[in-house]
C-alpha cells in the first residue's frame, strides 16, 4: 500500500492553489486528464488552459502540471520551452503577430514589422514600455496571397504595408479603451469583421 498518495494529493493542491488558476479552469483540467490513458498525454491541453487563463505559463502553472500528470517539472518546461506558442513571460495588452514565413516576407513583411517597431518604440519580441503591446515575428498565420499579415490578439489583418501601419495602430489603440474588445469572436463568414 501506497502511503504517499495522501501527501501526494495534498502537495498536488497546495500547488494547483499557487497557480492562481480558477477552481472551474482546475475542474476543467482533471476532465481533461481523465481522457488520457496515460496521464503525461495531458500535457499540451494544460498547458494550453493554463497560458489562456494566465496569459503565460507560470513557474507554479508548470509545477502544478507536473504534479497533476506524475512526471518531473523539467518534463514540463522541455515542452514549454519546445513550443513557440508557449510564453513564459507575461506580454502586453495587445499581442501583434506579424507573419515572417516566405510569402509575407517576399510581401513586405520585415518592413511592416519595422514599422510597427517604430509606431510602438519597442523591437519584435518585446513589450511597449506602457505595456500596451507585445510585437512578435511568427510562422504562417495561413493567408498566403494576401500578405503582408498581421494578427493582433484574434484579429486578422491582411496586406499590411509600411505605410497602412499608422492606421492599423490607431485601432490598437482605440482598442485599448474598448470595454467590448474581444468579447465577441470572429464571425468567419462575415471578412470584414474578421479582418478587423
Amino acid at each position: 500500500m501506497n502511503t504517499n498518495i495522501g501527501s501526494e494529493s495534498a502537495n498536488c493542491e497546495a500547488l494547483a492553489a499557487a497557480t492562481g488558476l480558477k477552481p472551474e479552469t482546475l475542474a476543467k483540467a482533471d476532465k481533461i486528464v481523465a481522457k488520457y490513458p496515460q496521464k503525461r498525454s495531458a500535457t499540451l491541453p494544460l498547458l494550453h488552459i493554463a497560458q489562456e487563463e494566465l496569459g503565460y505559463v507560470t513557474d507554479a502553472a508548470m509545477k502544478w502540471i507536473a504534479a497533476k500528470l506524475e512526471i518531473e517539472p523539467i518534463n514540463v518546461y522541455e515542452v514549454v520551452t519546445f513550443y513557440p506558442m508557449f510564453r513564459l513571460n507575461p506580454i502586453g495588452k495587445r499581442h501583434v503577430k506579424v507573419c515572417r514565413t516566405l510569402s509575407c516576407a517576399l510581401r513586405g513583411s520585415y518592413k511592416t514589422m519595422e514599422a510597427l517597431e517604430a509606431e510602438f518604440g519597442c523591437k519584435r519580441g518585446e513589450t511597449s514600455a506602457d505595456g500596451n503591446v507585445t510585437l512578435e515575428f511568427v510562422e504562417c498565420l495561413a493567408c498566403c496571397g494576401t500578405g503582408p499579415v498581421v494578427q493582433v490578439d484574434h484579429l486578422l489583418y491582411e496586406k499590411v504595408t509600411p505605410e497602412s501601419v499608422p492606421a492599423l495602430a490607431e485601432k490598437i489603440r482605440a482598442s485599448l479603451t474598448d470595454p467590448d474588445y474581444g468579447k465577441k469572436a470572429p464571425t468567419f463568414g462575415d471578412r470584414t469583421e474578421w479582418l478587423g
